[in-house]
């Protein structure tokens, strides 16, 4: 939990604040039973009113300023723990962003989020309840004995024999708690990816009615998680009994030799009130402890989730810059590239060579699994090939940074990713100092100014989450606009102008022919394959051939076939 809340350092001071009023407000609760026997020896015993006024006096004012100490304290605490969840929360957020795609792979999306939120409530609460409650608890426990010592020792000495057997077991109960909190979250990211793959399929489930199908599968994962947190709680349920056995006990004897010390004349009824009066406080700490146990377990469990993320060190991105380099038209290379995701796993790609020339525009088409979003992610360096070496403009790939590599890149995903906010936003999410000319400029070229006109508001229309109140096209061509709005020197389009009309592509491709950039175009058209300078074919993560449409038509067999079922017919 070390690395979790060196977070909070920046904010010790408060936290030495919070503790010193909660120090301060112990303080007072500790004194108050002895004012109380004071009331009841000096006052009520010897009928002296005035005796009972002046110390009622004291006890209330000790209420008073042990108040205002107690919100003193509360005010810090919270201060400290929100201003801690905010440094942790952004610190997990930030590397994150500078995971690489193949770290990315290693945690569900599920997971990741459920570290950034819950995760970090159950330490940010962790926190606010040590310096509010959790280390009040063991400092009230050890006061109470010493004010109990000072009291009568003989009477004291009972709750400090029962005092260790309480904390070992406390202990025991710690240790195994935290791993049972860790699979309850487990449970919990799971049952996060379960939630977000349904409302992201939501059409797709209603299309072929399997509502009942996923609410009985979210409530076989839903039924596991209430298992394994009941299995965890149980345990916490039991330390509360166990505890009341040792502290009662304990507090009955000391009734009973209390009063015959009160009989033989020895201890002073008020002396007996304020140790019972302890005793009690002590007990209702003790029965505190099943509350902050269980929240020390799962902020134990929360706070190893979250190191995992913060230590990772490999597999991260340098996103700072690097050595400038010409930033001509991006020219590619591959010399003998071969990838893989995971070792001793049958490569994505094998013995990749091609060369694409600045300003050239290439379309790369393959059967689906061939390999075609995966050669295109090794181009801004999502990953590092396995073998071989990818050239951008005669340089190895490593000698850029990554982020002077990708500001001159504009990528189109095979599903158009949009945000919730405006259209005008959402474009300029590409650049975003872009003025309002360069936004409506882009739609322009990427042939949805028109449309975007269609609409009530026009480029402050709102975008709907992912864009769900946008057609297909209409997402594909605000992505494209978005990517070339960043004026790009390679502009990567994998599969992106699925969802458009023949006219609506025609026109988008021939605003695209003026632009001066290299261009790699995954798709599945002949009609779009034939506007480029080249084809790739691709199959089995090997390129079987390349060149221009006719060239291929005439040569390649499988480019026969292709365009043979799209044209449905044979090829000539």
């Amino acid at each position: 939990m070390r690395k979790v809340f060196s977070y909070a350092l920046p904010y010790k001071w408060i936290a030495a604040w919070a503790f010193l009023f909660m120090l301060l407000e112990l303080a007072i609760d500790l004194l108050q039973p002895l004012i109380m026997a004071r009331i009841i020896d000096e006052g009520i015993l010897q009928n002296d009113l005035q005796a009972v006024q002046q110390w009622g006096i004291v006890l209330l004012a000790l209420s008073l300023v042990g108040l205002f100490f107690g919100i003193a304290n509360s005010y810090f605490s919270s201060h400290a723990a929100q201003s801690f969840s905010f440094e942790l929360r952004n610190a997990l957020f930030e590397k994150m962003q500078r995971f690489t795609m193949s770290t990315y792979a290693k945690f569900p999306a599920s997971s990741l989020i459920t570290r950034l939120t819950s995760d970090v409530t159950q330490v940010q609460n962790l926190l606010f309840m040590s310096l509010r409650i959790m280390l009040r608890a063991p400092l009230y426990v050890a006061g109470s004995l010493v004010m109990m010592f000072f009291i009568n020792a003989k009477l004291a000495f009972y709750f400090v024999i029962v005092t260790p057997f309480a904390v070992i077991f406390l202990y025991i109960v710690v240790k195994k708690g935290a791993r049972n909190f860790a699979q309850v979250q487990r449970r919990v990211d799971r049952l996060n990816r379960v939630l977000q793959e349904s409302l992201q399929a939501i059409r797709l489930v209603k299309a072929y009615l399997r509502g009942q199908y996923e609410a009985s599968r979210f409530e076989k994962i839903a039924d596991s998680l209430k298992l394994d947190t009941m299995k965890a709680l149980r345990l916490m349920e039991v330390l509360l009994p166990v505890l009341w056995v040792f502290m009662n006990g304990a507090l009955l004897v000391v009734i009973w030799l209390g009063s015959a010390q009160i009989e033989a004349g020895n201890t002073q009824v008020g002396e007996l009130v304020a140790i019972i009066n302890y005793a009690t406080r002590m007990t209702a700490m003790f029965s505190m402890f099943a509350f902050i146990i269980s929240a020390f377990a799962r902020a134990q469990a929360s706070s190893h989730r979250m190191k995992e993320v913060l230590v990772i060190e490999d597999g991260l991105e340098d996103l700072q810059p690097a050595t400038a380099h010409d930033l001509q038209p991006i020219a590619l290379r591959f010399d003998d590239v071969s990838f893989s995701y995971a070792k001793d796993v049958e490569p994505v790609l094998q013995n990749i060579s091609f060369s694409v020339a600045a300003g050239e525009k290439v379309a790369i088409i393959g059967a689906t699994g061939s390999g075609k979003t995966t050669l295109l992610s090794l181009v801004p360096n999502f990953h590092e090939a396995t073998g071989g070496t990818v050239y951008v403009n005669d340089l190895p790939i490593q000698s850029w940074s990554r982020e002077e590599l990708r500001a001159h890149m504009g990528l189109v995903l095979q599903q158009s990713i949009l945000f919730t906010g405006t259209i005008a936003e959402n474009i300029r999410w590409g650049k975003k100092d872009a003025t309002d000319a360069e936004v409506m400029n882009a739609a322009v070229r990427a042939q949805i100014h028109e449309s975007i006109m269609q609409f009530d508001d026009g480029y402050d229309t709102r975008v709907g989450q992912k864009g769900v109140n946008l057609s297909g096209g209409q997402k594909q061509r605000i992505a494209i606009a978005r990517a070339l709005i960043r004026q790009p020197k390679l502009l990567i389009l994998d599969d992106s102008t699925s969802a458009l009309d023949v006219t609506t592509e025609a026109a988008l491709w021939a605003a695209l022919a003026e632009e001066q950039m290299t261009m790699l175009v995954v798709t599945q058209k002949i009609v779009t394959a034939e506007r480029m300078d080249k084809i790739m074919l691709l199959e089995e993560g090997r390129v079987v051939q390349i060149g221009t449409h006719a060239q291929l038509l005439e040569q390649s067999t499988l480019y026969q076939q292709i365009y043979a079922s799209q044209q449905g017919g044979i090829a000539q």
